[in-house]
């Protein structure tokens, strides 16, 4: 009797104990717990989901804090500091510093711009809002760009008002813009130069279309991840980087002129042995090494 009394009380005990859910570590608290939710230093981290995870959805990142240089012109401290905005387009401010790239590249209002592989349109949108009304930015991705992912992202943006100066162009990146973008007073090409490598595009076409394309005396902007010195182009398609002294040579044999060099995106702390590519970089994102450099129609 003692026997079977001793039995049906482990028993108990032991239906009182629930079984850890299917596909969740039991030693990790599940996303909504009191653990996972509390106000802790893990609640502060990035909008993780574990932290935020309370039935609401996960908190948006933080955006890294970002204030132009004193010296950048104040439209493009406006340009900016606009409250229309996106969030996904500030978290990148920090990284990028467009007021002084922008001012490098001596974007100002009423200009005429011309922009190799737009992308997704951050940077497009930034020069729209500087140039003006008075202004027009011709943002070029190629067909296959559009196809991947930049039709819809840069149609959503382009519904912007401030957007209204722009005009989108589908053409290969060795023959950028139409003929009625001419006498450009600048043109860029930004974190996208490896890629017309990768893309085999005729460079040398595309820089000598930059030049044809441009009023005399206008730019070429050009910010690019530094691979290694010496290097070459054969680190563009695995670690998105190419050696500045590619880009330069090149860019000279079309007709240009050195016009400066800018430090404002330099890391001496990269190591160049990482993937720079945005959805590989993660947290490194925007702490590789950039060159930025303005070259000039003579």
């Amino acid at each position: 009797m003692n026997k079977l009394l001793a039995l049906a009380l482990v028993l108990a005990a032991g239906c009182g104990k629930s079984k850890p859910k299917e596909g969740i570590d039991p030693g990790q608290p599940e996303q909504g717990s009191a653990v996972a939710t509390g106000s802790g230093s893990g609640s502060a981290m990035m909008g993780s989901a574990v932290a935020a995870g309370s039935g609401s959805g996960s908190a948006e990142a933080p955006i890294p804090p970002y204030t132009p240089a004193a010296d950048v012109p104040q439209a493009i401290k406006d340009a900016i500091a606009a409250t229309d905005r996106s969030n996904d387009d500030r978290r990148l401010d920090a990284g990028r510093k467009p007021g002084e790239v922008l001012a490098f590249f001596h974007v100002a209002p009423g200009e005429k711009i011309g922009e190799i592989f737009a992308g997704g349109g951050y940077t497009t949108e930034l020069m729209a809002r500087v140039v003006g009304p008075t202004g027009k930015v011709w943002a070029e991705n190629t067909k296959e760009i559009n196809e991947k992912f930049a039709k819809k992202v840069f149609g959503d943006r382009a519904a912007k008002p401030v957007m209204a100066n722009v005009v989108p162009v589908e053409q290969p990146v060795d023959d950028p813009f139409p003929a009625d973008a001419k006498d450009l007073d600048l043109v860029v090409t930004v974190l996208n130069y490896h890629d017309t490598v990768n893309m085999k595009a005729d460079r040398a076409k595309m820089n000598k279309a930059v030049f044809a394309h441009l009023k005399k005396g206008g730019y070429y902007g050009i910010v690019d991840s530094s691979a290694t010195d010496g290097s070459g182009t054969k680190d563009t398609d695995t670690l998105h980087r190419i050696d500045q002294k590619v880009v330069d040579t090149e860019v000279k044999a079309a007709g240009f002129k050195p016009a400066g060099e800018s430090n404002v995106l330099r890391n001496p702390d990269d190591k160049r042995d990482w993937n720079s590519s945005p959805h590989a970089a993660g947290e490194k994102r925007g702490t590789s090494d950039r060159f930025v450099l303005l070259f000039q129609k003579p």
